[in-house]
């Protein structure tokens, strides 16, 4: 993979990131850091899953078809990474502290 290559998926996963993000309804608590990390993984994951399915994805202009598989795959990661964040941050209890440690 070439340098513009690598740049052209940062830029394409920044994008389906954000757009997968705002798709998720509800607040997510998770920085826009990992929101773009995981739009970068679902931009790649989304060009092989296109690929599998016979859509084509080396035409020249946009592949609106393989565009819309890496959107749904960043908002299914935005929400799995949102939800297993919220369960990490939690913890056992909710949230809450007991009496004896404030």
């Amino acid at each position: 993979m070439t340098i513009t290559g690598v740049i052209t998926a940062i830029l394409i996963g920044i994008v389906v990131g954000v757009l997968g993000r705002l798709l998720v309804p509800g607040k997510q608590r998770i920085g826009m850091l990992v929101t773009i990390l995981v739009g970068i993984v679902a931009a790649l994951i989304g060009t092989a899953i296109a690929r599998a399915l016979g859509i084509p994805t080396a035409t020249s202009g946009i592949d609106w078809l393989e565009l819309l598989v890496q959107v749904i795959v960043a908002a299914i990661g935005v929400a799995l990474v949102a939800a297993l964040m919220g369960r990490r941050r939690s913890g056992l209890m909710g949230g809450r502290r007991s009496g004896l440690l404030r």
